[in-house]
């Protein structure tokens, strides 16, 4: 199935030395030149976060060259504005970009999670209840389980027209709150897991 039908979870990192892209200054850059991107040459930027050295993107696109053009896009008008804002020139995004497919509800719901709290798995783990990254779309999230949108208006991406993103997954588990990794979940429910087991053996060798 192509990009046609799928949400893609998109990754670009930034070249090794640059400066952080979690700066006010930096942060209006990025989302100026996102909301121009937004709905261009076959994509749409659904929803995203930008961590100290890359950009996570949720995106939908016209099939796989819409997702190659919308992408190349988006980077080289990305890679202008930085160099321009940082006073440089050179390569900002030396590497392609990595997509994966979004096939299924549990998936969308797991990868919006993911997106937007992205900032409490680099740095922001002890983030109280309610919570949102400013460096990212989470303000305008109208899903989450415990707070409502915060900005109104100038929202700096589009409203997803795939079934997936638009209402598929919260087939898979409803709204989830701020502070919800899928990732970390994992983790600590392995650590819960292996804490009974070796709780198991020491009473076993009383």
């Amino acid at each position: 199935m192509g990009a046609e039908r799928q949400p893609q979870h998109v990754t670009a990192r930034l070249a090794p030395g640059l400066p952080s892209l979690r700066r006010r200054r930096t942060w209006r850059v990025v989302a100026t030149a996102v909301a121009a991107a937004c709905e261009r040459n076959g994509m749409r930027i659904c929803e995203f976060s930008m961590q100290s050295n890359h950009i996570h993107l949720l995106v939908e696109a016209d099939g796989n060259e819409g997702l190659s053009r919308g992408m190349q896009g988006l980077l080289v008008r990305l890679a202008r504005r930085l160099n321009r804002h940082w006073q440089r020139r050179g390569t900002v995004f030396p590497d392609r970009y990595h997509a994966v497919a979004i096939t299924c509800p549990k998936q969308a719901r797991n990868t919006l999670a993911y997106v937007l709290n992205n900032a409490r798995k680099h740095g922001y783990e002890d983030a109280p209840e309610g919570w949102v990254d400013p460096y990212s779309s989470a303000p305008w999230f109208d899903a989450y389980s415990d707070r409502a949108p915060e900005r109104a208006f100038g929202r700096p991406t589009a409203e997803p027209l795939l079934w997936l993103l638009r209402e598929g997954w919260a087939n898979a588990g409803g709204s989830f709150p701020t502070d919800y990794l899928p990732s970390r979940r994992a983790t600590l429910a392995r650590r819960r897991k292996a804490k009974r087991r070796a709780g198991t053996g020491r009473r076993r060798r009383r």
